[in-house]
């Protein structure tokens, strides 16, 4: 086969498929350049999940009227000029190739005018061809329409998703960029209903509040800098939340370095390892960090979106952020004492069957004998010395003794004491229970006296409207109301003693993790949320017929060893242990 040049069309559209992934790529290399021009007024509006259309528009210094066409160039850019300047750079964009990928899969209508000029310039592209260039009276800025796009590659249109979901990514680009960059307003619109608007006054709490609702935003801690040193060139600048305000994901750890939005793995882990101790498991921070460090001390261009980036000194940066978010909760929030209780589960069928051989062998015949006539008796219940039952099967009978430290349900059993997670074990009876309801004939509702409106971030709210008619088999009635809120009219019955708030703040953090590959269905990753929510939670105090009312329904239980997130529901503590401790 022959080797020949690519038509220009051809490798334009090939290029641009490592710029423009999906509508909100579109949003985020347009917002960033309306960023680099100066711009403190952005507005961002969408039709059709940004599919349709998108237009964002600024009042930033606009292009000279003579280099308007130059601009749709490939490679062509005034943020640097040779290769030296890659090692400085300042600025969001800098490859010169947003513009010329955006035109080549779409249909753009670019206006623009510099301040010095007395008109401006209005210039229509399709597939990256200039079909109209004139004159056009507007304000200084530039407004950039995208219509149709992906409309000359069917079989990337063909893999995008839904409108809602489109919705959805745009909504995350521009609230990143709205924390990012706290002294500018943007404003977010789609198919003519504004969803989010940042205030623009420099306060970056403000728009934590508007991303996240009232409550959040003034609960979150302010970082105290990890290193005040006059000498140290990394800075470490944010806020984060205190231990008793966490959620189901890291979704919510958003990082930022030198202002640009950015995926790194060291750095989350860093924030997650600052709350080691502090947060349940499986349950990660809320955190929006800005690290600071000189242009020559980072590396942005590692990625083709430019949403990973090389610190010359990855271990220091780590430190640095590791110290200053720890800091910051020593010294604002209190620091629960952590202990680690032991355990005996045996952790596969293999091992129990091996440690009940053990255990039968240092019995003499005669115990030996009647431990096996117990097991005959009872087949639905393995019991041996000193073990519990198998992984998959269920418990044996428990005798409710009392309640420990407010949290754990104290019983005994045939051949020692179990120490109960209350939370933990109720989770895992309401989980059960609520699959169990929506197989047979629909989970149970109950209606609020009142329909409660809820604002959610626009991230959770579109993920809720994507996701109704799961919700409405899991026995929630939720509908629009308008911008990012949502009507409740119903909760799951488990549920309905809950703040609707946070019920649906769980769904949402559910649903991220749903999307993922493995996660399990939708419907499981939401009732393991509202389970959580709904769950007798540790320090409360049960009557002795609770506690008996919940052992007995965890004996039921199909898996009642772990919670639904996997969590452990007990420990147990053998006769031989006991007597061991005893000296006996």
């Amino acid at each position: 086969m022959a080797i020949r040049v690519l038509p220009e069309d051809v490798a334009s559209q090939i290029a641009a498929g490592e710029v423009v992934e999906r509508p909100s790529s579109v949003v985020k290399e347009l917002v960033e350049n309306s960023i680099d021009a100066g711009a403190h007024d952005v507005q961002v509006e969408t039709r059709g999940g940004g599919k349709r259309l998108i237009r964002v528009t600024d009042d930033g210094c606009g292009v000279p009227a003579a280099e308007v066409e130059l601009a749709f160039h490939r490679h062509s850019t005034s943020k640097l000029t040779t290769a030296d300047d890659l090692a400085h750079i300042t600025t969001l964009g800098f490859r010169g190739e947003a513009l010329a990928s955006v035109a080549a899969v779409s249909r753009v209508t670019f206006a623009a005018r510099a301040a010095d000029d007395p008109v401006g310039m209005l210039l229509r592209l399709e597939g990256g061809r200039v079909v109209t260039r004139q004159e056009s009276g507007r304000p200084p800025g530039v407004a950039v329409t995208v219509e149709d796009l992906f409309f000359n590659v069917p079989a990337r249109r063909k893999f995008l998703r839904s409108e809602r979901t489109e919705r959805r990514h745009i909504d995350g680009w521009l609230t990143r960029y709205a924390m990012a960059y706290p002294g500018l307003r943007f404003t977010l619109s789609h198919d003519g209903r504004v969803v989010f608007q940042s205030p623009g006054n420099d306060r970056l709490r403000d728009v934590l509040v508007a991303v996240y609702g009232l409550d959040v935003g003034a609960a979150l801690l302010e970082v105290i800098p990890g290193d005040q040193h006059p000498a140290s060139s990394i800075q470490v600048t944010g806020f984060v939340s205190p231990p008793s305000l966490h959620r189901a994901n890291r979704g919510y750890i958003t990082l930022f370095v030198n202002g640009r939005w950015v995926r790194d793995a060291r750095l989350t882990y860093a924030i997650v390892q600052a709350y080691h101790t502090l947060l349940p498991t499986g349950r990660y921070p809320l955190a929006v960090v800005m690290v600071h460090v000189p242009p020559e001390d980072v590396d942005v261009n590692v990625h083709p979106a430019k949403a990973e980036v090389r610190f010359h000194d990855g271990d220091a940066v780590f430190r640095a952020v590791q110290k200053a978010v720890r800091r910051t909760l020593i010294e604002q929030s209190p620091v629960p004492v952590a202990t680690r209780l032991p355990t005996a589960w045996p952790t596969s069928p293999d091992q129990w069957r091996e440690k009940r051989r053990e255990r039968l062998a240092g019995l003499g015949p005669q115990q030996a004998g009647e431990q096996l006539r117990l097991e005959a008796r009872t087949p639905d219940v393995a019991i041996s010395v000193g073990t519990l039952t198998p992984p998959g099967r269920r418990l044996p009978p428990l005798r409710v003794v009392g309640q420990l430290g407010v949290t754990y349900i104290v019983a005994e059993g045939p051949e020692g004491m179990y120490l109960i997670d209350q939370h933990a074990a109720h989770e895992r009876v309401l989980f059960e229970r609520l699959l169990a309801e929506r197989e047979r004939a629909g989970v149970v509702s109950q209606a609020l006296l009142e329909p409660q409106p809820v604002e959610l971030a626009p991230e959770a709210a579109s993920l809720l409207e994507e996701h109704l008619e799961a919700l409405g088999g899991l026995g929630f009635q939720v509908e629009p109301f308008g911008g990012t809120t949502m009507l409740v009219r119903a909760l799951p019955a488990i549920a309905a003693e809950t703040d609707p708030r946070q019920v649906l703040e769980d769904v949402a953090a559910a649903l991220e993790v749903g999307d993922a590959p493995l996660a399990g269905t939708v419907e499981e990753a939401v009732a393991r949320q509202v389970c959580k929510r709904a769950a007798i939670k540790a320090g409360q105090v049960m009557a002795q017929a609770e506690m008996e009312k919940l052992i007995r329904a965890l004996e039921q239980c199909a898996s009642p060893h772990t919670c639904p997130h996997g969590r452990p529901t007990m420990i147990h503590l053998s006769v031989e242990q006991l007597a061991r401790e005893f000296g006996r």
